[in-house]
């Protein structure tokens, strides 16, 4: 409102400014150059309407306006005054709607300011007219909150997560030590015995080598970024190596694999990222099923698509759980003993990858069974090996 109140107020000084200079440019011309405005009016709008002698002779002169000419020259004074009046008009009113839509937009700022950084409700904050905006703001506040209560849950489990980790190395590492310094202290302890403390410090050992590599998991998500490289794949083949290289960890835990696959399915997508995906899932499902129970993998085409399904028996996934499997540093055992849980990030991450293929990825759990099921394209028609910030995942993806 000050805008449009300034604007109005120089309107009316300039036109006050061209009121005194036209009087003054009339004084200018009249008075000093002797006249010439008033002869110049007489010569083009006088005539003489009639005369008369004196007794001198001198002939008196009676003028009357020229009505013709007056008519004329008034005709074209009003035709230039209704020109430069609808100019200043025009102008004026681009200037007051330009001031008025800056003081709108600068009210409009100060007040969804006010609504984001308060916790006054909408109705409360913008007028009835910003009804659209209002609800628009509430959405977009909603959705921040929401964002930030998911930053700040995934901060505090990656935390918690770091905090465990860095307290279960000192176990493995304690026992590798210490089995070490036996066989080093008793260099003619029987074979047997030194078999057995081998093997348990190898155990350790390896244990020690899953908690740093779950440590560097952590610490380098976030810090690079995911490119695909796209080609021809032989997903039938791909899952059968899959389910050979997962024989002897299925068969520790007294697990068969099942595959069911066409004999020649072919899709377009990045063959290393997408082994990673079927290794996350895999490698949950052995993690929790029952022993000794069996693992199905099916894949089928339905039209330009490729549904798999990985199938396990185990304990049923309470649905408040089910829907955060997918989210980052989330673990379904949440026991930081557990040899099942690792820093969270494998179904995350393939999650990301199947998302980068313009696919779908989803768990179902019902009556001790749970489903994974894929959903990808057969032909990916883009090159998402040129996007760079769509995902933020490790580089071994």
């Amino acid at each position: 409102m000050n805008n449009k109140r300034r604007v109005i107020r120089r309107f009316f000084i300039l036109l006050f400014s061209g009121f005194l200079f036209t009087l003054g440019f009339f004084f200018f011309i009249d008075k000093g150059l002797e006249g010439v405005f008033t002869n110049w009016f007489e010569d083009r709008l006088m005539a003489v309407y009639d005369y008369y002698y004196t007794a001198n002779g001198e002939p008196i002169y009676i003028w009357r306006p020229n009505w013709a000419m007056v008519k004329i020259y008034v005709l074209l004074l009003l035709i230039a005054l209704v020109c430069i009046s609808s100019i200043l008009i025009l102008i004026l009113s681009k200037f007051l709607s330009t001031a008025d839509v800056k003081d709108r937009m600068e009210e409009l700022g100060e007040m969804i300011h006010q609504y984001i950084f308060s916790e006054r409700e909408a109705s409360d904050v913008f007028p009835k007219i910003y009804n659209d905006i209002a609800f628009q703001m509430s959405e977009v506040k909603e959705k921040m909150r929401q964002h930030e209560r998911l930053l700040r849950d995934e901060a505090a489990r990656k935390n918690d997560l770091i905090t465990y980790l860095a307290h279960d190395l000192k176990t493995p590492l304690t026992s590798v030590i210490g089995y070490l310094s036996l066989l080093s202290e008793a260099p003619d302890m029987p074979l047997a015995q030194r078999a057995k403390y081998t093997n348990i410090a190898f155990e350790k050992a390896q244990r020690l080598e899953s908690l740093i590599n779950e440590f560097f998991d952590i610490t380098r998500f976030n810090l690079q970024q995911v490119r695909l490289d796209i080609a021809p794949l032989d997903l039938t083949f791909m899952l059968v190596q899959m389910t050979d290289e997962f024989y002897p960890l299925a068969q520790k835990h007294g697990n068969t694999i099942t595959l069911d696959t066409p004999d020649d399915l072919t899709i377009n997508g990045d063959s290393n990222k997408l082994a990673r995906v079927f290794n996350n899932i895999l490698k949950n499902a052995i993690a929790y099923s029952d022993p000794n129970s069996e693992i199905c993998v099916k894949a089928r085409q339905q039209g330009n698509q490729v549904i798999l399904t990985f199938s396990n028996s185990g304990p049923t996934i309470p649905p408040e759980k089910l829907n955060l499997l997918f989210e980052k540093f989330f673990r379904l055992d949440e026991s930081r003993s557990s040899q099942t849980g690792g820093a969270g990030l494998g179904l995350a991450i393939a999650h990301e990858i199947v998302t980068l293929h313009e696919g779908t990825i989803s768990a179902a759990s019902k009556n001790h069974q749970t489903t994974f099921t894929v959903i990808l394209p057969i032909n990916l028609s883009v090159n998402i090996a040129t996007l760079d910030d769509y995902l933020n995942v490790s580089s071994d993806l």
